[in-house]
Parts: C-alpha cells; sequence; structure tokens
C-alpha cells in the first residue's frame, strides 16, 4: 500500500508533495536542523550539513551531506529522504533542483523576524507539529531584548569588506536590539574603504560568522571609524533564525 501523503506548500508559493508521516528527513540549513530537533524529530533528522554543530551531538550521530554550498546531492539521493529542507539563500539553486529530481524539497526563504516566525511555523505543520510550533513561536515573540538606541553598521566578511543590509533578518534582531542600521541598502553588499570612511555609526558591530571576526580586527576598524565604538558580536544571536536564541537565552 502506498504511503498516505499530502500538499503543503514552501514559502516560495509552490506545492510540495510529502509523505503524512515524514520519517526520513534532510536539513541543509544550520538553522533549521536545531529547530527540526526541538520539535521532537531526532529520530527522522537523518542528515546534516557540516555546519550544523547545534545541538553538538549531530555531527556525531547523524549523516553529513557536505556544506551549505557544497551539497553532496549523490549521498543525499543514497540516504532515500521523504524530505529535504533546504533555504532560497543559504543553499545552491542548481544544487536543489537536482535534489529535486528525486525528492520533494521544502524551501523557505526568510528575511525578517516575522518571516522566520511564519516559515518556522509553517513547516512545524507541514510535519504534524504545529502545537509544539506554535509554543516555540510565542516563545520566540515573546523575548525582551536590551535597547542600545545607537546608529550601527554589521559585518559579516572581509576581503571584501560586506554588510547586513535592510531587507535582512538580521536587520530585523538589530532592531530589536534597539541598534539603528544605517546601511539602507537591502541584503549584502559590499563596500570599499573609501566607501565605509564616509559613514559614521556610533557602533560598529563585527560578527564572530560567517567570517570569524576576532578582538585582532578590532583596530582594523578603528582606523576606519575612529569614533565609532567596535564590538564583535555573536553571530548566532544576530542571524540563527530558528530556535538558536532561544538556546542562548536559557529558555530551551
Amino acid at each position: 500500500m502506498e504511503p498516505l501523503t499530502k500538499i503543503v506548500k514552501d514559502d516560495l508559493g509552490r506545492e510540495i508533495k510529502i509523505p503524512f508521516e515524514t520519517k526520513r528527513i534532510i536539513s541543509c540549513v544550520p538553522s533549521i536542523t536545531e529547530f527540526i530537533w526541538d520539535l521532537g524529530l531526532k529520530e527522522e533528522l537523518i542528515g546534516v550539513t557540516k555546519f550544523c554543530v547545534h545541538p553538538d551531538i549531530l555531527l556525531k550521530t547523524k549523516e553529513k551531506i557536505g556544506g551549505t554550498k557544497q551539497l553532496k546531492v549523490d549521498k543525499i539521493k543514497s540516504l532515500a529522504p521523504d524530505l529535504v529542507i533546504a533555504n532560497k539563500e543559504e543553499n545552491i539553486k542548481s544544487e536543489i533542483e537536482a535534489i529535486s529530481d528525486f525528492c520533494p524539497v521544502y524551501v523557505t526563504d526568510i528575511n525578517s523576524k516575522q518571516d522566520a516566525e511564519d516559515s518556522l511555523y509553517s513547516l512545524s505543520k507541514a510535519f504534524n507539529k504545529e502545537q509544539i510550533g506554535n509554543e516555540l513561536r510565542n516563545k520566540l515573540r515573546a523575548l525582551e531584548f536590551s535597547q542600545n538606541n545607537k546608529s550601527c553598521l554589521y559585518f559579516i566578511w572581509k576581503n571584501p569588506y560586506m554588510l547586513a543590509g535592510n531587507d535582512t533578518y538580521i536587520n530585523s534582531m538589530l532592531e530589536r536590539h534597539g541598534y539603528d542600521n544605517i546601511l539602507k541598502e537591502n541584503r549584502y553588499p559590499s563596500k570599499s574603504t573609501e566607501d565605509l570612511k564616509s559613514l559614521n555609526p556610533s557602533a560598529v558591530l563585527l560578527s564572530s560568522e560567517p567570517y570569524p571576526f576576532k578582538e585582532k580586527h578590532i583596530k582594523e576598524f578603528q582606523d576606519i571609524f575612529p569614533n565609532s565604538e567596535i564590538k564583535i558580536v555573536d553571530g548566532e544571536r544576530f542571524s540563527w533564525y530558528g530556535t538558536r536564541i532561544l538556546h542562548l537565552e536559557g529558555l530551551i
């Protein structure tokens, strides 16, 4: 007898046919991997990327399917998943299309705090876990943050310098912390040193990921922004859009 199936819509509005009960899930997105774990789908989650580091038991117990930008498509196929979870920005379109040839792929698209809450709740419904999904969403909505009341720039990379722009989840989290992101361009623009010197933020935030900014980089930025406060910040706090922040706040 064929297993029962249902139709769900992913964040791109595509209709995806999946088993009514997904038994073999692969996640290509670190933030979502942890969310799936927190939904209680520990056994169903069979494959993760090498960047899926939370909880740390994942890399010891689950199959590794490459990096977010270098998925091992043949390995994924050999694992015979019921469903693969991907992200429009974090994963490569051609690799997702190749996986779609043999398995349903649910693609998420998250550009703000609201997107994150809506997307993760929709995903919980796809897994028949809407009750716990709603509980986690309510915890995320209830979080309170200290208010900095400062203008800022948020750096995610160097060589070239890349920053978080307006249309990003990071920007939503900056707003929740009371920061005013003075970079009004969308997504993640690159800037030259001369471009940066024309800006005058109160604070310059250097993220611990994806580029691993350290204390040793502070002087480099102090030379560019002599009047700004330069800080290293936890990239997971600002850019992981699943349940990571609940773990950081001790709420899970």
